[in-house]
């Protein structure tokens, strides 16, 4: 491990403190790297150098001590450095004279400007950016908190003609301001390559690369250096793709759609999406490979292939919201969040307690910024919320469905958003995922209650009149009960579905909500295309006194969706089909 850091540290020895094509900031020749991370939520400060013997020190130091004490240290850590690397015989040592402990360096800080530190100055205010530490006759720059990677990752899966988007987190850094380099593999020339040659410099200098079919057989390599918009630089990363790129499918489902989105809408517009992206924790069962999917190529079910089709799908919506549904934490973290932040969106995430999945809202950076989230668990939020309280206990007349109710693990996302342009515009966006079962419309009833009581909470209490959009997969069909509850606002206690599982888990009870809430893009004739069903069970219902439906993007047409028998498949990613539409203000 001390070999690693030594490396490492020896490595950060000249490198650029600007971007490697030249620009202004590099230290002079003659000065190395002190390299300073001091963040106010921690108690210590890091100190980072290479002595001039080539030895690495990596100090840990209290914010508040006197820099007195830290120069000290550093002297006592030179003077050990430089006796070690001069140990010498006995008999060379009295020769020389040389029985002494090795001379402590003297060991000053001076600020950019040429003064010295005073010792009693803390290290915290101390160490600079672009101070200057000298131990003994050594001079180093010192660069506080500069920009750094902490993490740099390629996705397993290439293929040509879909975007790659790297995973980038850093530190005192922001992915916008880095600087992208990416390079293919040279291709063999008569089954061998030179040396030293391997890697060729792509035109590609964008954070989102998209492979042409000229690539496939070829791995991927990109450098990244970190950026803070500030022209400063940290040292580059290199990585290297797992495998190399693949054919694409061709043609994919969502391709003429794209045709409708090349553009983002104005600013008076909002492009909504809703999609529920099949989780990961769902599609690779024995069940649903050989049953619920038996028509899909198994390979076309794995995450890395459908995450390619996914991302490109999504990118390519050029949307201002996305609400998505069957999120798995990992594809929230590792793929999609790194991939749609690239295309300037920012996601939000929740997960359902009791699984590996849970929603996404994103939203477009440049258009809205977060005031405030409101997520609930429908389950908790029953039992402990007094808004609920009325609900509750008509619930509890009706024990069979009240267990079934607080065993569902169902989750409604909700976020306050403020127009970026116009401050007196703000959005109550909501997206959920209801209860799946065919027979619980009772179940769904209940969920669907709690949602609306929160969402009047949201929108009508906490940010009085603000419009409303919810977007979801409600497991619902246009003659259910819930869909009628909620673009009417009403349920009468003899609906049918309060009976939908039988007479012995009968829950009557009228309920109602106060907003005008329209089906943005209608009654599709199905939004859920498999082997054994299709319907409609996704909607983005809106506010009808505050927004209106600008444009809808036609879904693929039956033919498209039914050129492989069925969803998911090699062209499609989920069993379910994006709802897209334009809303605008009234």
């Amino acid at each position: 491990m001390w070999r690693r850091l030594r490396s490492a540290l020896r490595s950060l020895r000249g490198s650029p403190a600007a971007p490697p094509h030249g620009g202004g900031g590099r230290p002079p020749a003659a000065m190395e790297r002190a390299v300073v991370r001091c963040v106010p939520s921690e108690p210590k400060l890091s100190l980072r150098f290479v002595l001039p013997d080539g030895s690495a020190r990596h100090m840990q130091r209290d914010q508040a001590e006197p820099l007195g004490r830290a120069l000290a240290r550093i002297a006592t850590n030179a003077a050990k450095g430089h006796g070690k690397a001069g140990k010498k015989s006995k008999k060379a040592r009295a020769e020389d004279g040389a029985e002494g402990e090795a001379a402590v360096p003297a060991v000053r800080l001076f600020s950019r400007d040429g003064a010295a530190v005073a010792e009693e100055v803390p290290n915290a205010a101390a160490w600079q950016d672009g101070a200057v530490l000298h131990i003994g006759d050594a001079l180093y720059r010192v660069e506080r908190n500069p920009p750094a990677l902490t993490e740099l990752r390629l996705p397993r899966s290439l293929l040509a003609g879909f975007p790659v988007c790297p995973k980038v987190s850093t530190e005192f850094a922001a992915p916008q301001h880095c600087l992208f380099r990416w390079f293919r593999e040279q291709r063999p020339a008569g089954g061998g390559e030179a040396a030293g040659e391997a890697w060729v410099e792509t035109a590609a200098a964008e954070r989102v690369f998209t492979p042409s079919n000229a690539l496939v057989g070829l791995r991927l390599k990109l450098r990244c250096t970190p950026g803070d918009g500030e022209q400063r630089y940290g040292p580059a990363r290199e990585v290297e793709s797992s495998g190399p790129v693949e054919a694409g499918p061709g043609a994919c489902t969502f391709d003429s759609r794209h045709l409708y989105t090349k553009k983002v809408c104005g600013h008076g517009s909002v492009r909504a999406v809703s999609y529920n992206i099949l989780a990961d924790t769902y599609a690779q069962t024995e069940f649903s490979r050989t049953v619920l999917y038996p028509y899909c190529a198994p390979y076309a079910l794995e995450i890395d292939y459908r995450q390619n089709l996914l991302k490109k799908e999504l990118a390519g919506y050029s949307a201002d919201l996305i609400c998505l549904q069957e999120v798995d934490k990992s594809v929230f973290l590792d793929s999609l969040a790194p991939a749609l932040d690239a295309f300037g969106l920012e996601g939000l995430f929740r997960i359902k307690e009791k699984q590996h999945e849970g929603l996404a809202t994103f939203y477009r950076r440049d258009k809205f910024s977060l005031l405030s989230q409101h997520d609930i668990a429908f389950s908790e939020a029953l039992l402990s919320e007094p808004l609920h309280k009325e609900l509750c206990e008509q619930l509890a007349k009706y024990p069979l469905v009240q267990e079934k109710v607080l065993q569902r693990s169902s989750v409604l996302q909700v976020s306050v958003l403020q127009s970026t342009t116009d401050p007196s515009r703000k959005l109550c966006v909501a997206n959920t995922h209801l209860y799946w079962h065919p027979k619980g419309g009772n179940i769904r009833l209940i969920q669907i209650a709690v949602a609306m009581s929160h969402i009047k909470h949201v929108a009508c209490d906490l940010y009085p009149s603000i419009p409303v959009i919810f977007c979801g997969d409600f497991n619902s069909t246009p003659s259910s009960g819930t869909y009628s509850f909620i673009s009417t606002g009403g349920i009468a206690e003899d609906h049918e579905d309060w009976v939908s599982n039988g007479e012995e888990e009968r829950c009557s009870m009228s309920l109602s909500h106060p907003f005008k809430l329209l089906s943005a893009c209608g009654e599709p004739a199905y939004t859920n295309y498999v082997g054994g069903f299709h319907g409609c069970l996704d909607y983005i219902f809106i506010d009808r006194n505050a927004l209106e439906v600008e444009q809808v993007i036609p879904l693929p047409s039956h033919e498209e969706i039914t050129t492989h028998q069925a969803l998911p498949s090699v062209s499609h990613p989920s069993d379910h089909i994006a709802l897209i539409c334009d809303l605008k203000w009234k």
